[in-house]
Formats: C-alpha cells, structure tokens, sequence
C-alpha cells in the first residue's frame, strides 16, 4: 500500500485520538483510510479480507495498551461521511463531542444540529438510534453530539434542574453553546439555520438553549423532555417528571423566542406527557389537530403559533413510551413503531431559518 500525504494525515489523526483514549474514533480513522488507499492487486474479496485483517491488528494494538475495544454498531451513513471525536473547553470546564461531517462537505455553508443525548447514553448511541447521521447525508448538515460524562452526572444526565445549568454563559448551557460555537469557527456553518434538539434530560436542555440562546439557535426540537425552569432541584425535578406543578406552572412563562417542535408519547410513565404541553403553553392552536396513520402508531400534531408569530408543532404519539419515535432499536431508548422524530425535526428546522 502506498503511504500518501492523506494516508499519512489519517494516521496522525488515529494516533491523536488514540493519546485521547478513544481508540473507536481512532480504529474508524485506520479502517476509512484503509479503505481509502489505491487497491492492491488481488481478488475484491481479499482486499476487504486485507483491510479487516489490518484494522484488527490495529484494535489488538489498542488492546494490549488497556484502551478497551472499539464500538462496531455504526449506521452506513458514518461510512460515507466523517465523524470524529473532539474536545472543547471553557470557564465552566470541558466537554467531549462527536461531529459529523457528511460526504457532501466542500467547504460550503451547511446548517448544523445539535443533538444532546438522554440519560445513561452517549453520542454513539444517541447517533445510532436517531439515524440523524443518515439524514445529514440526505439532507447535507453538519451533526454534533456533546457528551455528558459520568463525572458531571452519575447517569450522564444533563443538569436541566440545576440553576448554575439554567442560565446562558453559565454551566453546561456555556459549555454546550461553546461546542456550538467551536463547529461554526471550524467549519463552513450557516449561521442561520444551527438548530438544537434533545431526548429526554437532553431534550429539557434544549428547550433552556434555545430560550437563552435565541441569537444562536434557529429552532429548537424537544422529545419526551421538560420546558424551561420547571425545577430549581432534584426532588422539584422528580415533581416535575411526574407531571407535577413546579416553578413554571406557578409563574408566567417566558414569551416562545424560537420555532420549537415537541415529541411525547402519552405512555410516557418517565416524563409525565403533560410536560409535552407545557412546553407549548405560550403557544396558541393555529389551526386543527390533525390525526396521523403513516406510522405504526397513531399520533395527533397540532400546529401552534405564539402572539409574536412564532411556529411551533406538538406531536402526541398515542401508545408511546419514553422513547425516540422512529428510532432505530439498536438505539435505546427508541420506539422504532412510532413516526419518524428525526425525519420531522429536519423538515422543521430547515423550514425555519434564524431571523430577527
């Protein structure tokens, strides 16, 4: 195999996210460079037989220095494109990232979602079970997936209840606006259409983002999550979950900022579904709930419109849990018989650039 400048810049990649301690960022860089370099002079099927065999080699050698094994679930999407794993820091600490770069990037301005996991998962698995990867491709955005780690919360929850993660410059909001930031510096970003959409802990973050952020996001997509200040701490965080009155029930809510779309399902014994409709409480029906069957499940979407004209959608998947709709099941946390959450937020967001 013939070392070329690229394949060269491939390993200098591996190796730093191998002095990172993430040897699956590292084994995806060996095995897209592998696949990458001009073929040698065998049969199709010895070829891949060849990569494999290297890209193994390579993992054994990840092995014996104690990094542990790399993820395989994947989704093809993530064959065509790049996703790698980054770092950001800032006054409130740092926080890891995933970012996808689709196949079609040539340094043009693309939009850019980010995509905040739920409790106990992580970016790969988030990514896996949205498949909002594969629709990057389709679609030609950028994705990130902050990483909330054990250290910040001992089930990788996002800290929606905590007043230090409540407020802009602040928290986890700056650290998760820092990473948005951080993209759009590093590559081509449409800085009209950066969207934000969350699962569950994830998806309560994201309604905070794109209250205390609205010059930075678009829109904002929330599924099985909570709105804005419902809990100050944990047990007003549990009041809430159960569909308790909490601080916002008992205030004015904050005046809709940002275009916001919401999944819940009315099963949803983790995230009580009234939540679903206090996200939307400063909304107004702007026309008649409309009943869906495409799916498995059937759902209800009402379209919604503040006193301002802000847009925003409620979808009630009837029968659902908490759980991605449409996800795919090697993901938790999906409800692959639901419509299609993902697919619905990108037709969304890319209907409703930032305007001011």
């Amino acid at each position: 195999m013939k070392l070329n400048e690229g394949f060269l810049d491939s390993m200098k990649e591996a190796f730093a996210h191998f002095r990172e301690s993430d040897p699956a960022a590292a084994t995806e860089v060996i095995q897209r460079a592998l696949r990458g370099a001009p073929a040698q002079p065998a049969p199709a099927a010895q070829e891949s037989t060849d990569v494999e065999t290297r890209a193994s080699k390579f993992a054994d050698i990840l092995q014996k220095f104690g990094r542990g094994s790399p993820h395989k679930s994947k989704p093809e999407a993530e064959d065509r494109g790049h996703f790698s794993t980054r770092t950001c820091s800032g006054a409130a600490g740092q926080r890891n990232y995933k970012l996808y770069v689709p196949s079609g990037y040539r340094n043009e301005p693309l939009p850019l979602i980010v995509m905040l996991h739920g409790c106990t998962q992580d970016a790969d698995d988030f990514a896996v079970g949205t498949q909002m990867n594969a629709l990057a491709e389709q679609h030609e955005c950028i994705v990130v997936y902050p990483i909330q780690p054990q250290g910040a919360n001992p089930s990788k929850c996002w800290n929606w209840f905590k007043p230090t993660d409540q407020n802009r410059e602040s928290g986890e909001p700056s650290l998760i606006a820092g990473i948005t930031r951080e993209v759009m510096a590093s590559h081509k970003v449409d800085s009209k259409r950066v969207y934000i959409a969350g699962l569950s802990a994830g998806g309560a973050m994201a309604a905070i983002m794109a209250q205390r952020y609205p010059d930075l996001y678009a829109a904002a997509g929330v599924h099985s999550g909570l709105p804005a200040g419902c809990a100050h701490d944990l047990p007003s965080a549990l009041a809430a979950m159960r569909g308790g009155k909490g601080p916002a029930h008992s205030r004015s809510v904050d005046a809709p900022k940002r275009p916001l779309i919401v999944f819940h399902g009315d099963a949803d014994t983790t995230v009580h579904p009234s939540n679903g409709r206090e996200l939307v409480r400063g909304f107004s029906a702007a026309g008649q709930p409309s009943a869906g069957l495409a799916a498995a499940r059937k759902h209800t979407v009402v379209q919604l419109k503040s006193p301002d004209g802000v847009p925003a959608e409620l979808w009630t998947i009837h029968g659902a849990p908490h759980a991605w709709s449409g996800g795919n099941p090697r993901g938790s946390y999906t409800d692959p018989s639901g419509p299609n959450a993902s697919a619905e937020m990108v037709r969304f967001f890319l209907a409703h650039p930032l305007t001011q």
